[in-house]
């Protein structure tokens, strides 16, 4: 897999500005998927020094001293840790790499937003932000707070979290059609 558009399972991004809502509208879609039946992964996008990891475990000691990639395995789940040379923004494709495609019906993604594959952007007027669809191409819906007029796209409520589901549960449908 050398593009995104070459990702073998359906990949949905949510895209808005930081206070929009992103991860607790994504925390209250997530259930309705998965009642439909769909296994769905996330990948999330962090600006920030992200660390799982205590000082003082085992896991952390192994990274500290060296190693590049420890995964830590569980009972109840797998961690791994990657660390790299030099700090960087990641990119998506790296980050899809490291799933396991073979029992995921859908990949969500929050965040990414300057890169090119589909998603449905989130705004709210309240935040006085531009509107991302009028210069992403990749934006095939927008979920908003009031009506957009002179938007062709698909336009949802922010907060009908069926009416997501639904758009969702097609998009899946469509790409395995």
């Amino acid at each position: 897999m050398s593009v995104l558009a070459d990702f073998p399972v359906p990949l949905l991004g949510f895209a808005a500005f930081s206070g929009t809502g992103k991860t607790t509208l994504l925390e209250k879609l997530i259930p309705l998927l998965t009642a439909q039946g769909l296994n769905v992964a996330l990948v999330k996008h962090s600006h920030h020094d992200i660390e799982m990891d205590k000082p003082g475990k085992d896991s952390y000691r192994l990274r500290k001293a060296g190693a590049s990639q420890v995964v830590l395995a569980g009972t109840h789940r797998s961690i791994l840790f990657s660390e790299y040379a030099r700090p960087r923004d990641s990119k998506l494709l790296e980050q899809l790499r490291l799933l396991q495609t073979d029992s995921l019906d859908l990949v969500l993604v929050e965040g990414f937003r300057d890169e090119v594959f589909n998603k449905i952007e989130l705004h709210r007027s309240c935040l006085d932000k531009p509107f991302l669809f009028e210069s992403d191409s990749s934006v095939i819906a927008l979920a908003c707070d009031h009506k957009v007029k002179n938007c062709t796209l698909p336009q949802m409520d922010l907060n009908d979290l069926n009416a997501l589901a639904q758009f969702v549960s097609e998009f899946v449908k469509a790409y395995n059609d």
